[in-house]
């Protein structure tokens, strides 16, 4: 018996070897094939470290004059990513980076990043956008899909085309081996790129299992230095996945979200509790608690309808179906379970019930403005049988985004990591889009600087306009004339700084189709 098990073993060895070499001689063809550079995703899981480090050693067996084309590694920082994740992806990169010099390989390390204007905290809190959810996942094009795809078509501009090497892998899930399947061309090594022209994908493990992967990571050592033993207590200790770097909104929806992973977002809403941090913690990491604190109120916050404005980003005017239920023998509006919240009742006789024609005269009569904090508690009749509908929630109140800078900056500043270091949740960049999108908005208070000097005793140095548009008198009498004359004041206030966002130019294209945009908005006309 124990003759068998030394076999058993022995075999499965010589398995697990026979598999890496064919790997690294399949990835040597498909390199040494054509001109064509790649881009290597790293997400500092499992997956990808394999991809990574199996292509250094076949680059590392090739000769010199044989290294042809450059291989870009490239990672996605959301730039809100768990703080040790991203430390870790972080020395990965230069590690990779300095060993590849060493050996004169052409492999050049990158970190890609959403732009300040389209960072998480830029759309929650500069444009009041609710915290993602499974039916609302705009995080993953704005954060991860556009930023690698800006970098790959940056690449295609330059050479043309490009090969995405990616640690995509087959038997992981029904919907990704059918996302395989539909890019596959038989008979090809590269798959067609679901959306980037020119732009291909190579996956070398797409047929390892989770064994072989974990086999060679244990077995074969990094050749930058990295500790793969600590990857794998890492999956241990969390008992989850990772995040994939996604360059594919087929990829993106076969990934689902990263929240239940130890490589996703610290802030993740999608999901109902947040493994991400959870795993960190419940191993010893107490120090992210904070950050958990906070993202859970993210999470409760999102629903609240006192917290959010009764209309869409664009002005748009929408309905709810709503049922009544009788509850404690009184008729209520119910509002269904939802992810960790549960069943909501609220009393029939303490709402307006109005016609759907009405809507505009009783919002103007009572001097309703559904862009604040108040629920106006209006039921709107919407068809002849009876159908009851509430308002549609937009964006985040102005005051709630306020709410939501001043906790994040507090915590910003209150967050204390074992060694001292100061862990960055906002730059100055985000703020300072969010501050542009406030003023757009009608902040003509100018809030932002005062929030961030009230919470952390200093300045920044911000951009100061010395030539107001008006001043505290003049608003309030702007305000005065526009109730006088049933002007919205918050279109009025728009439709001014659009104005002065145009002034100086000589050619003013794109003026009027903005301030058509305004004056077409539907609470403007219900």
């Amino acid at each position: 018996m124990f003759n068998n098990v030394i076999s058993n073993m022995f075999n499965q060895e010589s398995e697990a070897n026979n598999l890496i070499e064919e790997t690294k001689k399949h990835i040597k063809e498909v390199y040494l094939s054509d001109d064509r550079p790649w881009v290597v995703g790293y997400s500092g899981g499992k997956d990808s470290t394999v991809v990574v480090q199996i292509v250094f050693e076949a680059l590392k067996e090739l000769p010199t004059d044989q290294l042809h084309k450059k291989i870009y590694v490239i990672s996605s920082d959301t730039l809100v990513e768990t703080p040790l994740i991203i430390e870790s992806i972080n020395t990965t990169l230069r590690l990779i980076q300095e060993e590849a010099l060493k050996h004169d390989l052409p492999i050049e390390t990158h970190k890609v990043k959403p732009v300040a204007e389209k960072s998480f905290w830029s759309n929650i809190i500069g444009k009041g956008y609710p915290s993602p959810n499974q039916q609302f996942r705009w995080c993953t094009d704005r954060l991860k899909i556009e930023p690698a795809n800006a970098f790959i078509m940056d690449k295609v501009s330059k050479f043309g085309e490009v090969v995405m090497v990616l640690g995509v892998r087959e038997n992981e899930s029904k919907s990704r081996d059918q996302v395989l399947k539909s890019h596959t061309v038989n008979g090809k090594a590269l798959m067609r790129h679901s959306t980037l022209t020119n732009a291909y994908v190579y996956a070398p493990i797409r047929q390892f299992s989770v064994n072989d992967v974990w086999t060679y990571l244990l077995n074969y050592p990094s050749p930058w230095g990295g500790d793969n033993h600590e990857l794998n207590k890492l999956y241990q200790d969390s008992s989850s996945g990772e995040c994939p770097l996604v360059v594919d909104k087929d990829i993106k929806e076969s990934a689902g979200s990263c929240g239940n992973s130890r490589f996703g977002c610290w802030v993740c809403t999608v999901v109902n509790e947040d493994k991400a941090l959870n795993g960190f913690i419940m191993s010893g990491v107490e120090w992210l608690k904070p950050l958990l604190v906070f993202r859970n109120w993210l999470a409760e916050i999102r629903d609240d309808r006192e917290r959010r404005m009764k209309y869409r980003m664009g002005g748009q005017i929408y309905f709810n179906k709503i049922k009544t239920e009788v509850y404690n023998n009184e008729e209520c509006i119910v509002i269904p379970k939802k992810s960790s919240r549960p069943k909501q009742y609220f009393a029939l006789k303490d709402y307006t019930i109005i016609e759907k024609a009405n809507l505009k005269g009783y919002i103007e009569e009572n001097n309703i403005d559904l862009s604040l904090p108040n629920d106006p508690k209006i039921l709107i009749k919407l068809d002849d049988e009876g159908t009851l509908g509430q308002l549609g929630l937009g964006p985040f109140t102005m005051e709630t985004r306020k709410e939501i800078l001043s906790k994040l900056i507090v915590l910003q500043k209150e967050l204390q990591s074992p060694d001292g270091e100061f862990v960055e949740l906002i730059n100055e960049e985000e703020l300072r889009a969010i501050r542009r999108y406030w003023l757009d908005n009608g902040d003509w208070e100018d809030s932002l600087p005062g929030i961030y000097k009230e919470v952390m005793g200093y300045d920044l140095d911000w951009e100061y306009d010395d030539r107001p548009l008006f001043d505290d008198e003049q608003i309030t009498d702007l305000e005065t004339l526009s109730q006088k004359y049933g002007v919205d004041f918050k279109a009025l206030k728009k439709l001014i700084g659009l104005e002065k966002n145009y002034v100086g130019y000589k050619v003013r294209r794109g003026l009027m189709q903005d301030l058509e945009k305004v004056l077409k908005q539907d609470y403007l006309h219900l």
